[in-house]
């Protein structure tokens, strides 16, 4: 699982930085990516990363101002000229499917595969299967702005084969028993206990992706205990009356808030147009006063989880 920055500039883009634009490769879990907000040219920032709209499984957006949202209508569009389309979900804050309804019908495009269009209003779980689960909660901003928290579940202990090899026990059918932990005889009537060949449960990760905020509970809420929290640092500290004014976070708030829900590491994104790349050791400095672990994104700044 790896988290790459496709934009990480707040408001407009700079020529070091595009903005708001967040791929999640899910390639290794399940062939598939998913992405998180998408501000202008996010298209042209995922063939610089070679990452193809053909995967895309679902688009989730944390709010409707454009430095969010801009680029959706090409990525939406653009993906409807490749062949062997499969279904696309889009969940976004109420709002969304009017606008997408409005850009096709206005420009005379077209879709070519199902869009599932999810609309938010409140706190909920917005996805669910066997592998992950996706919350959805409110954060504080100017518009309605959501920040998730992606769980995946935990993965099953898997069969010591070696193990089994070791003790004489040769493959076979009742190896699916062993697996559910089940007791079973073997040929030789010896009696096998299935959790004495099962290796440990392994841990699923978490992370949560937070759109534009404000510091309030629902951050610590969805970062609590996360593996890694991306956070917005929009200003540095000295501007943080200017920061909360405009329904943003500072450097030490993300910093703050990454270590109040126990967050394991941060990174910061969402920076002011007027830092530059220089400027990005005095923000991380500042961020690292209060919570060690901290990085700050650049465009195409992948990070393993």
């Amino acid at each position: 699982m790896n988290l790459t920055f496709l934009g990480t500039s707040a408001g407009s883009p700079t020529l070091q930085r595009n903005v708001s634009s967040i791929l999640l490769d899910l390639r290794q879990e399940r062939g598939k990516f998913w992405l998180f907000d998408c501000g202008e040219a996010t298209q042209m920032q995922m063939q610089k990363a070679k990452f193809s709209l053909a995967k895309l499984e679902i688009i989730f957006l944390t709010h409707l101002h454009g430095d969010h949202l801009f680029g959706l209508p090409g990525v939406l569009t653009s993906r409807s000229l490749m062949q062997n389309q499969s279904p696309l979900t889009l969940i976004a804050p109420k709002g969304i499917k009017i606008l997408i309804e409005t850009v096709i019908e206005i420009s005379y495009s077209w879709l070519t595969y199902p869009l599932n269009i999810i609309e938010l209003e409140e706190n909920c779980t917005v996805f669910e299967d066997n592998q992950f689960q996706v919350e959805a909660k409110l954060l504080q901003h100017r518009v309605p702005c959501f920040g998730y928290r992606i769980i995946e579940k935990d993965l099953p202990a898997q069969l010591n084969i070696d193990k089994l090899k070791q003790d004489n026990i040769q493959a076979g059918p009742f190896y699916n028993d062993l697996k559910n932990g089940k007791t079973i005889t073997l040929d030789d009537e010896r009696i096998i206990n299935g959790t004495d060949y099962l290796g440990q449960i392994k841990k699923g990760r978490k992370l949560a992706i937070l759109g534009d905020t404000i510091p309030c509970q629902t951050s610590i809420d969805l970062a609590n205990d996360v593996d890694l929290l991306v956070h917005e640092a929009t200003q540095e500290h000295a501007l943080v009356d200017k920061a909360i004014e405009r329904g943003h976070s500072t450097t030490v708030h993300a910093a703050t808030i990454a270590k109040q829900a126990n967050a394991k590491r941060l990174i910061m994104t969402h920076i002011s147009p007027r830092y530059n790349l220089n400027n990005n050791k005095k923000l991380v400095n500042e961020a690292k006063s209060v919570f060690a672990n901290t990085e700050i994104a650049t465009d195409f700044a992948t990070f393993s989880i």
